[in-house]
């Protein structure tokens, strides 16, 4: 992957953006198995430990885009000597947190 700034893109080749996707219908089949949980008047523990499930999901998924991130569009930037792209990821430590 890489980076491209002018248009903030981040080519993705099809396998990786398959495996992203999937993990988010894999999510989105959670959200919507929750939405049925509640319709069915599922007891409350039951949703929490569902709920907990899909923000694991969700938690996963941004490390991994942050991974390639930080590999491909941040090392890439540094190395042409690119020194806001240490801020950009500081802020973004700063949103997971």
């Amino acid at each position: 992957m890489s980076c491209c700034e002018n248009k903030k893109l981040t080519p993705r080749d099809d396998a990786a953006k398959k495996q992203l996707i999937t993990r988010i219908n894999r999510i989105s089949g959670q959200l919507n198995g929750i939405k049925q949980m509640i319709t069915d008047d599922r007891y409350c523990d039951d949703i929490l430990i569902q709920l907990a499930a899909v923000d694991k999901s969700i938690k996963s998924l941004a490390s991994v885009i942050l991974d390639d991130h930080l590999k491909s569009c941040i090392s890439t930037r540094i190395l042409n000597g690119d020194t806001e792209a240490v801020e950009e990821i500081v802020d973004l430590f700063r949103r997971f947190n």
